[in-house]
């Protein structure tokens, strides 16, 4: 990916992305409930968009992806570095977080388009038409 654009994967295009590459960063930028009791991709790292308790969009969530990847070392008017995966619930929040590191200059952003647990079914129900947990890739929660 040369643009400065989000790319979107599956949750199957992602976790092979993940065992491919090392060097690849999977963010999972749900609340920490969500992170914990819901469940996580296993390897995932936490990092929330929002989270509680006031709910607002983490002033440091650029920065807190930057630390993890180079310590926070930022040369020149782009980033380039390791690729970076992002996962919300069905990939809305997710796609807004990517959005958030194009902006800031990260050239490499994926966003699984299905999310963890996909969108809802007809009863209102998630993890039954779509997501990482729906296609059964390895999850993992506390």
């Amino acid at each position: 990916m040369t643009s400065n654009e989000i790319k979107s994967v599956t949750p199957a295009e992602a976790w092979q992305m993940v065992q491919d590459n090392p060097r690849i960063l999977l963010v999972d930028v749900r609340s920490s409930m969500e992170f914990l009791f819901v469940g996580h991709p296993v390897g995932a790292v936490h990092i929330p968009w929002i989270d509680e308790p006031d709910w607002e969009i983490n002033p440091e969530f650029t920065t807190d992806i930057r630390k993890l990847l180079l310590g926070g070392v930022h040369e020149g008017s782009t980033f380039n570095s390791a690729p970076v995966i992002l996962i919300c619930r069905s990939g809305k929040r997710s796609l807004e977080a990517g959005k958030r590191l194009v902006e800031d200059g990260f050239t490499e952003i994926y966003n699984i388009d299905e999310g963890f647990e996909g969108e809802l079914n007809e009863k209102h129900q998630r993890s039954s038409v779509g997501g990482w947990r729906y296609r059964q890739l390895p999850w993992e929660q506390c």
